[in-house]
């Protein structure tokens, strides 16, 4: 007979709050999400009018505001970092 060692009990970590999540790197941290532009648009009406069917990068602070919409990455990215955030592409 195979003895099997105890299963080990996963350590239990507090939850963040949905606040302090926000907050948490809120001056540090630049997301980058790309989207459809029409997606752009009607999640963010006071977006500039956008031709749909393009590929658009959207930079977001880390409490979820939107900062710039750019057709690159790359762009965002400098965005990102003129405001002193570190980029981080999302999905």
């Amino acid at each position: 007979m195979t003895r099997f060692a105890k299963p080990r009990l996963a350590r239990r970590h507090t939850l963040m709050s949905p606040q302090a999540f926000a907050e948490y790197g809120c001056n540090s941290v630049g997301y980058v999400r790309q989207m459809r532009s029409e997606d752009a648009v009607a999640l963010y009406p006071q977006a500039p009018k956008l031709v749909p069917g393009l590929t658009v990068f959207v930079l977001h602070a880390a409490d979820g505001t939107p900062l710039c919409i750019t057709d690159t990455f790359a762009e965002a990215s400098r965005d990102a970092e003129s405001s002193k955030l570190s980029p981080v592409r999302v999905h």
